[in-house]
């Protein structure tokens, strides 16, 4: 081998081409780069490509140039306004820290230095998708950008993983985490960036265990005064049995009256999300926006796609709160809440972000608008239909008046939170003469 390469080195002189070529093919990598506005964490996706000592690439889609000299690195960004911003810091393993000295955001003409660091994100392995069996050893009980990531994963590829209960609980039983929805996760989706959307197959939902709880409540918003007096002493726990062999689940100590109910089981995910994007703080697990959230949607199921759009770089993917069924609205402030397995697949479309979280079924599209009353909901679901027909079959504002006007339906997803869910959908039928738009 030495050799061979030795001869292939002076092949290289003898045409006039130096050695050092072969020392400087360009080699790319990906950063996640956090800035230190007076308390504020800034996050941006860095890519540079470096060929010797020279860096090219971008921030965030602005273009950046520098160089590398061993492990002090300096570049300079350009924005679309022509404002320069110059990173100035040092490498050591995968992270890099520094300081940025970037406009003034209220002076532009004055200069301020932020200290910034980065992290760098593991290279996509070559060869086609993989699939990932992930065991969380640790649950969020936030949507927040700033939790580290518990995996990287890239487009196409496929996650199996578990989750626990609202309450915290596992598939034994035993108690893993703080009540309120806690989430497995997040997962850094290696090519998602602000601005794209993401997408996740939702290919298994697996119950894995017995027994589901909830409560004999019914939610404020679904009360009248005169029914919220009777059901003062509502409230009380119900345990639920679940049957996964005849695929039904009832009350485990039911009154004489529900002796033989039962309703089938139809696993779903009360909780799915990305991180929520600059300027805002994390969420608590039992919040909704845009970017998804505690939705206690019951299409959320197996078999079913949903589109999340893309806040922060890798997107940062939550999932928890499964439910072995659950009612239009999440009633009884509680589904039949429980854990499960999740087998999922991830994808991005670039540069096309939903304005709402969508959800497509075999038959249906639905959007899902969430907000602080029924009204305000519906107006958001309504919007995020209509963006939809826009960006997928080329409809102005008119031609998806007609189609909703004739053929959308509502639903109401969820009242049991600090906010409501409405979703508009269509079924897909009504538009199989629509040609839709070329991707």
């Amino acid at each position: 081998m030495r050799a061979t390469m030795h001869r292939l080195v002076t092949a290289l002189l003898v045409c006039g081409v130096p050695s050092l070529v072969l020392a400087q093919a360009p080699s790319t990598e990906r950063w996640v780069v956090t800035t230190d506005l007076w308390g504020n964490a800034l996050y941006q996706g860095l890519t540079w490509e470096r060929t010797g000592k020279r860096l090219g690439g971008e921030l965030d889609g602005d273009a950046l140039e520098g160089e590398r000299t061993g492990n002090d690195v300096r570049f300079v960004v350009t924005d679309a306004q022509h404002a320069r911003a110059t990173y100035t810091g040092k490498v050591s393993g995968d992270t890099l820290r520094g300081t940025a000295d970037l406009p003034d955001s209220n002076h532009p003409n004055v200069r301020v230095k932020h200290a910034f660091s980065a992290r760098r994100v593991p290279e996509r392995p070559a060869g086609p998708p993989r699939t990932h069996d992930f065991k969380p050893t640790t649950y969020s009980n936030e949507f927040s950008a700033s939790r580290e990531p518990v995996l990287t994963l890239w487009a196409g590829d496929t996650l199996h993983t578990t989750t626990l209960d609202s309450g915290g609980v596992d598939e034994h039983g035993v108690t893993q985490a703080l009540f309120g929805n806690p989430q497995t996760g997040p997962f850094f989706i290696g090519d998602a960036r602000p601005g794209d959307t993401l997408v996740i197959h939702l290919k298994r939902l697996k119950l894995n265990r017995r027994f589901a709880d909830s409560l004999d409540t019914v939610v404020g918003r679904a009360l009248t005064p005169a029914l919220a007096a009777k059901a003062a002493d509502l409230g009380k726990p119900v345990r639920w049995k679940l049957d996964l062999e005849r695929g039904v689940a009832s009350p485990e100590t039911p009154t004489e009256r529900l002796k033989a109910f039962t309703v089938p089981l139809r696993p779903m995910l009360g909780g799915l999300a990305v991180a929520p994007g600059f300027g805002l703080p994390a969420f608590s697990t039992g919040d909704t926006s845009r970017f998804g959230g505690n939705m206690d949607f019951n299409e959320v199921v197996e078999g079913n796609t949903v589109y999340l759009p893309v806040f922060q770089p890798g997107a940062l993917l939550y999932l928890g709160d499964g439910h072995a069924a659950q009612g239009d609205g999440e009633t009884s402030q509680y589904a039949l809440e429980t854990s499960m397995e999740v087998e999922l697949t991830v994808d991005v479309v670039h540069g096309k972000a939903a304005s709402m979280p969508r959800v497509e079924s075999p038959t249906h599209l639905m959007v899902l608008g969430q907000a602080g009353s029924l009204d305000d909901a519906l107006r958001a679901a309504t919007s995020g239909l209509t963006q939809w027909l826009e960006q997928d079959y080329g409809l102005t504002l008119s031609e998806s008046a007609q189609v909703l006007g004739s053929s959308a339906q509502y639903v109401v997803a969820n009242l049991a939170g600090r906010s409501v869910g409405v979703v508009a959908k269509l079924d897909k039928a009504r538009l199989a003469t629509l040609k839709p738009v070329a991707k």
